[in-house]
């Protein structure tokens, strides 16, 4: 991460909310398609999977006097499709998969590989996201994880996902 903004070669992109976050995608991504397959995009973390329309939001505070609260929530609309088909046809795309259950965790990442057509997925499961996850691209699962001595130190497990990624996309330049 430090190497990446010192050199430049980062383009972080803070938001507010969901409508925010999908035009600044969808522009950054129109905006970087030009430079083919040196770009990466990496999809840190969902949003979130639901949300509440603003249209949707209530005006005012409610009130407990009216008795039990129930919300409904829409879907967050999945951007993977048109940044993978659409907008930056040549990029190399990661996303994330996070799963309270490890063992649908591999499924759920190839059926995202397949379903959006990108190339990679960093797989964690939620109680062990800080310390360990799984790389799964359409034909490997390398797993990477940090050792006790490594924790000690204060590594985080970004580390090596970024190092690791990055040779994943100096493989996949090369071969475009």
């Amino acid at each position: 991460y430090q190497r990446a903004t010192e050199a430049g070669a980062l383009l972080a992109i803070e938001f507010t909310g969901l409508a925010e976050y999908l035009a600044l995608l969808r522009a950054a991504a129109r905006a970087l398609a030009p430079l083919g397959s040196s770009v990466m995009f990496y999809l840190a973390a969902a949003v979130s999977d639901f949300y509440i329309p603003a249209s949707e939001m209530p005006e005012h505070k409610i009130q407990s006097s009216e008795g039990p609260l129930q919300i409904t929530m829409k879907m967050v609309p999945k951007m993977l499709s048109p940044l993978v088909r659409d907008w930056a046809p040549e990029a190399f795309v990661i996303s994330f998969k996070l799963e309270t259950d490890p063992q649908i965790l591999l499924d759920k990442s190839q059926q995202a590989l397949e379903k959006y057509r990108h190339q990679v997925v960093v797989a964690n499961v939620l109680e062990s996201r800080r310390t360990s996850v799984i790389i799964v691209t359409r034909d490997s699962q390398t797993p990477l994880s940090l050792s006790d001595e490594e924790i000690a130190q204060g590594m985080e497990i970004e580390e090596k996902i970024v190092s690791y990624l990055q040779g994943q996309h100096t493989a996949f330049i090369e071969r475009k």
